[in-house]
């Protein structure tokens, strides 16, 4: 059986690394944290590991899952060249989304295989994710032979597996704080809007969720372009007019937003192809408009 160890261990390597163990299909050798009681506890949650404090204690493995903070990385992966545990029979996995398999160059250079993983789902409690990891998108790039074998673990603990670019991996990521964090943000500045109109904030978010919820349902359903709705997918120029005019007097920023989301709004409106031509054009004019008055 082939083994693995963890450097860093937070909520994601917590709950990737108890599910490994419990898979039955690797080993768990090491738990490496910045503490050594980080690391006992990162071992009493996933149910085995032995907690150690340095690199030069660690055993070697056939995997060395680097689940640290991103900033963190590139120094675990110097600390692993040092420690003389890496050739070409190791490999090297990150789970960062926002770096590439490039940070682990040094790993490389030694021989081993190197690749990430990253497990698209938000991990705020690890014993809740360990319950619902299976069906989670994991998106993965680097060596073939090391996505080889990291896709034949993440498929065995319930993750199912695709392709990154590297090349663009950084704003794939952002990708998916602009659906997941700041999809939270625009929550907030729709209840600052709704508050202004004289509503409550807890009446605005019983107000907001079936909205939200349907909207969301809807763009699973029939795509974006099929689930836009309003006056932009209307082609109604004045109201939206009004609406910047409006916004721009309460909140700038608020402003901001509604002016750049707009014009993604809009390509989907051309895309849907239901609201006329001229009112299209004529919010495009206000769009920019607008956007040459702030700079």
């Amino acid at each position: 059986m082939k083994t693995f160890s963890i450097i860093g261990c937070g909520a994601v390597g917590k709950t990737v690394g108890r599910l490994l163990r419990q898979s039955g299909t690797v080993e768990l050798r090491d738990i490496l944290t910045r503490s050594a009681a980080s690391a006992q506890a990162a071992a009493d949650f996933i149910g085995g590991g032995r907690p150690v404090a340095d690199f030069g204690e660690l055993e070697r493995a056939d995997l060395y899952l680097v689940a640290s903070p991103d900033d963190a990385i590139a120094g675990c992966v110097r600390g692993l060249c040092r420690a003389e545990l890496l050739d070409r029979h190791t490999t090297v996995c990150h789970l960062s989304g926002a770096l590439g398999s490039e940070v682990l160059g040094p790993a490389a250079a030694l021989g081993a295989q190197v690749a990430s993983v990253h497990p698209v789902k938000s991990f705020a409690d690890p014993a809740v994710c360990v319950g619902d990891f299976a069906g989670t998108w994991c998106g993965i790039e680097g060596d073939r032979e090391a996505q080889e074998f990291l896709g034949a673990l993440f498929s065995g603990i319930g993750g199912k597996i695709f392709s990154i670019d590297p090349r663009f991996k950084t704003i794939y990521h952002a990708g998916s704080v602009l659906v997941c964090n700041y999809l939270t943000s625009l929550l907030e500045a729709g209840l600052r809007a709704y508050q202004k109109g004289g509503v409550p904030r807890e009446t605005a978010l019983q107000v907001m969720e079936p909205l939200v919820r349907g909207t969301v349902d809807n763009v699973f359903r029939v795509g974006t372009a099929g689930a836009l709705t309003g006056p932009i997918a209307r082609g109604d120029a004045g109201v939206v007019a009004r609406q910047l005019d409006a916004l721009e007097s309460f909140d700038v920023e608020l402003a901001s937003i509604y002016r750049a989301l707009g014009s993604v709004a809009l390509e989907l409106s051309r895309e849907r192809g239901q609201a006329s031509p001229p009112g299209l054009a004529a919010i495009e004019e206000l769009l920019a408009a607008r956007r040459a008055g702030a700079s």
